[in-house]
C-alpha cells in the first residue's frame, strides 16, 4: 500500500468547503476523491490536514491517501491536474512513510487574511479580499493582536457546535502588514477552531475602525460568550497559508 502526500491550491470561491459532502461534487475533498478513484480503480479517500469553510482558498493545503496501485508521484500530479478543473491545482506530490497522517501529523498551521481598505472597490480582487471602507487604525490593531497570542480558551472566537472537544489552542504569532492598499493579517498556531481566524480578524476589523477597544480582548475571551465577538470577517479574504508538520 503507497501512502501519498499533496499539496494543493484552490480557490474556495464555488466550493462548500473543503470537507466531503456525502454524495455532493461541490467540495475539494470530493472532486479530488472522485479524479484519483478513476485513478485507482478502487474507492480511494483522502485525508486534509484541516478543513476550510465555504469560500475560503489555499495555498498549501496537503492532505493524503493510500493506493494499493503502483503509481509514480509523476504520474499522479500529472492525472490530476488534468482531470480536476481550473480552480484546483495539485502543485506536489510525494510518496511517504506509511504512518504520515495529514491531519494528525500537522505541528502547526499558517493561515493569511487579506483585507482591501479603500473607500473604492478593487474590481480584480474582490473575490479574494473583504473590503473594508473605512480608515482602519493600523496601530490599534496591531495593539489588538498582541492579546491573542499565547495559549487561551477560544471558545468566544469560534462557532464550533461541539462542546465535548477542547477549545483551547495556541497563537504562536499574528502579524499584520500594510501594502498599497492592502492589510495582511497572518497568523500561525497549533490549530483552530471553526471560524476562530475569521472571528479574530473580525474583532481586529472593530478595532480598527473604533468600535471596540483592544483592552477589552481579554474578557471576551474569558467570558467564552460567543455574542460578544461581533462581526465575523467574510470567507473570501481567508486562505490556508502552509501547514508545518512533526519530523
Amino acid at each position: 500500500m503507497n501512502n501519498y502526500k499533496l499539496t494543493i491550491q484552490y480557490d474556495g470561491a464555488r466550493y462548500k468547503g473543503w470537507q466531503r459532502l456525502g454524495n455532493s461534487d461541490s467540495t475539494i475533498q470530493g472532486k479530488i476523491e472522485n479524479v484519483l478513484t478513476e485513478l485507482a480503480g478502487e474507492k480511494i479517500e483522502i485525508i486534509g490536514s484541516g478543513r476550510t469553510d465555504a469560500g475560503v482558498h489555499a495555498l498549501a493545503q496537503v492532505a493524503n491517501f493510500k493506493m494499493k496501485k503502483n503509481v509514480t508521484t509523476e504520474e499522479v500530479m500529472d492525472y490530476l491536474n488534468h482531470y480536476l478543473p481550473n480552480d484546483i491545482s495539485v502543485v506536489r506530490v510525494e510518496m511517504v512513510h506509511d504512518r504520515f497522517h495529514a491531519r494528525y501529523n500537522a505541528e502547526e498551521k499558517t493561515y493569511s487574511y487579506k483585507i482591501w481598505n479603500k473607500k473604492y472597490t478593487h474590481p480584480f480582487m474582490r473575490k479574494y479580499s473583504m473590503h473594508v471602507p473605512e480608515q482602519l487604525d493600523f496601530k490599534k490593531m496591531r495593539e489588538a493582536a498582541k492579546y491573542f497570542l499565547g495559549e487561551h480558551d477560544f471558545t468566544s472566537y469560534s462557532n464550533a457546535k461541539s462542546k465535548k472537544k477542547s477549545m483551547v489552542r495556541e497563537i504562536y504569532s499574528l502579524t499584520i502588514e500594510r501594502n498599497d492598499g492592502f492589510i495582511e493579517i497572518k497568523v500561525c498556531g497549533n490549530g483552530f477552531l471553526y471560524n476562530m481566524v475569521r472571528k479574530i480578524v473580525g474583532t481586529l476589523i472593530e478595532v480598527g475602525v473604533g468600535n471596540v477597544d483592544a483592552a477589552s480582548i481579554p474578557s471576551i475571551l474569558a467570558s467564552k460568550e460567543r455574542i460578544q465577538t461581533g462581526r465575523m470577517a467574510e470567507a473570501e479574504g481567508l486562505y490556508l497559508d502552509h501547514v508545518t508538520f512533526k519530523n
